[in-house]
């Protein structure tokens, strides 16, 4: 272990420790000082809890929340775990090409999924008028509770697919063949050997499906018609022009991240009481499935990348149709694509310009908090961990508004500019890297670092010349993870936005609202362009293909 006497690795750590109470600890802090003072007297105040608890429009959206969270956790499981099990064990025909299809079909914002979703089952969609044009018969609505399950489960299916893949990977084929030997039929194996094996992986991607089908804004948005939920409660609350309150949100927000954290908590317990390692000598391997379950495993597979891409396809679509205002004409165009290159063509270029600048901020951070936690483990960089983590716990929405009471005001006023949305960007997904670049520093052995620090090389110099290019394909990856998901964010930029600072996903949201769909059409294929153009280096750079979790 290198020396861990006061050094410059000292003041590091402090300074993003600074950085982080400044950005995130701060702003939540303001967030919770606004929720119980009176700004009229200064007095301590609950009457915005109060006002919460005391009328079923509000505490309604929190239940509708908790429903939706639950139901598209439960389904993405459903449906992951199968898929999962079906491309590790069987031979699939197209697996990589099924593989990447499925993490493409995750890589739009769900917002996007919604949409498309309209265009498809909408009032007025193509298969709604197919349906009712050829056996007269009335579709079921897109709109409300049942519409908002099924866009997040088809957009978050891929998240926990990744994390069981992983976790199968890890299993060792002798205890599959052992259960066999024990007369286990294919249903048992997988639930009396297989789930207790992987249960703790299954809860991580849990997880990660509650946290932001929590905080997801978009899909309730334009799909929810009265079917409120709290990201949209609290946007409604915050903005509103007919008597909002930033009080009142504020106080709804504490009662948001209260709630997710005890959610986190209550899932690191079990994970934890339920952990154990697991070393694969003889990792699984895909075999030819005969008769009836070849058919199924390939039907199975096939129906959901087929639904899950459905969404995608009808956008690019949509994208070259013909326009006339607000209605689709007969015929092909370009016309959205200029629309979208031309007048709208600032939002492109914020988006990649605050995702760049973003970026290199991430990458910095997350190589220096690697090191200092994985190199120099003790209190206090235990407890920097920690913070690194909260932001999965932080809606986006929140945060937006937590920046924006925060930095409203002097001495630091940032509102309405594009750093305070670079910020966001940062806080928010900064965890991506660390996490990727973590784990491979983890696989560097310390002692190359120390010979070279005792031939007389400084501790930047060993780090930047000798640490950084070892871990380096952790940190593209991870940064590409990152660069991804900024692409496509919504929840919090739709609060910070200025006229000037709108992005792509901000651009793309306010055309579907005002129903000019083959603008928002082409905005939203750009995107994705961009986010396969950026998995497709991933797979360059990680030599994967496939991602992981």
């Amino acid at each position: 272990m290198l020396n861990q006497r006061r050094d410059v690795w000292t003041f590091i750590t402090i300074g993003i420790f600074v950085f982080y109470f400044i950005f995130m600890v701060y702003p939540l802090f303001a967030l919770l000082r606004q929720s119980v003072i009176n700004e009229e007297t200064g007095a301590l105040t609950f009457e915005f809890f109060a006002k919460f608890f005391s009328r079923q429009y509000y505490y309604g959206a929190v239940f509708n929340s908790i429903k939706v969270t639950v139901a598209v956790t439960l389904m993405t499981i459903v449906v992951a775990m199968p898929l999962a099990y079906i491309l590790t064990t069987f031979k699939v025909r197209g697996a990589s090409a099924v593989r990447i299809l499925i993490l493409v079909s995750s890589m739009s914002a769900p917002f996007i999924g919604a949409y498309s979703w309209i265009l498809l089952m909408g009032r007025n969609g193509a298969i709604t008028n197919f349906v009712s044009d050829l056996f007269g018969f009335k579709m079921p609505s897109i709109y409300g509770f049942g519409g908002i399950v099924l866009v997040l489960t088809l957009q978050f299916t891929p998240l926990v697919f990744m994390y069981i893949s992983g976790a199968l990977k890890s299993v060792d084929n002798s205890l599959l063949e052992a259960s066999e030997g024990m007369g286990c039929s294919n249903i048992s194996k997988i639930t009396k050997v297989v789930m207790p094996l992987i249960t703790p992986t299954i809860l991580a991607g849990a997880l990660l499906v509650f946290m932001r089908a929590l905080a997801d804004f978009g899909t309730p948005m334009l799909l929810g018609e009265g079917y409120r939920t709290v990201p949209v409660l609290i946007f409604n609350e915050f903005i509103s022009e007919m008597g909002g309150n930033d009080s009142f949100a504020s106080a709804i927000s504490v009662l948001v991240v209260i709630f997710a954290t005890a959610v986190f908590l209550a899932q690191k317990f079990v994970s934890k009481r339920m952990a154990f390692a697991m070393s694969a000598l003889k990792p699984i391997e895909s075999k030819q499935a005969k008769g009836f379950k070849n058919i199924a495993a390939h039907a199975y597979v096939y129906l959901y990348v087929c639904l899950a891409m459905l969404p995608q396809l009808c956008i690019i679509y949509t994208s070259f149709q013909k326009t006339a205002g607000l209605t689709f004409a007969p015929g092909y165009s370009l016309d959205s694509y200029r629309m979208a290159f031309g007048r709208l063509g600032s939002s492109i270029t914020n988006t990649f310009l605050f995702a760049l600048i973003a970026i290199a901020v991430i990458v910095l951070v997350a190589v220096l908090i690697s090191y200092v936690t994985v190199r120099r483990p003790n209190a206090v960089t235990n407890t920097l961990d920690t913070f690194t983590m909260f932001p999965y716990l932080v809606p986006g929405s929140i945060l937006g508004i937590a920046l924006l009471v925060t930095f409203n005001k002097a001495p630091l006023v940032l509102s309405g500019t594009a750093a305070i949305i670079i910020v966001a960007f940062v806080i928010k997904r900064l965890p991506y890297t660390i996490r990727s670049s973590t784990a491979v520093l983890h696989q560097v052995n310390p002692s190359v670092e120390e010979a070279a620090i005792s031939l007389g090389a400084s501790q930047m110099k060993t780090f930047f010349k000798i640490t950084v290019p070892m871990i380096l394909s952790g940190v593209i990856a991870g940064a590409i993870l990152s660069w991804i998901t900024i692409l496509t964010e919504l929840s919090s930029s739709i609060l910070l936005y200025s006229a000037g600072t709108k992005t792509m996903a901000i651009e793309t949201y306010t055309q579907v609202i005002r129903g000019n769909y083959g603008v928002a059409a082409a905005l939203s294929t750009i995107m994705s362009v961009a986010t396969v153009i950026s998995l497709l280096i991933f797979f360059k750079v990680s030599g994967k293909d496939e991602i992981t979790l």
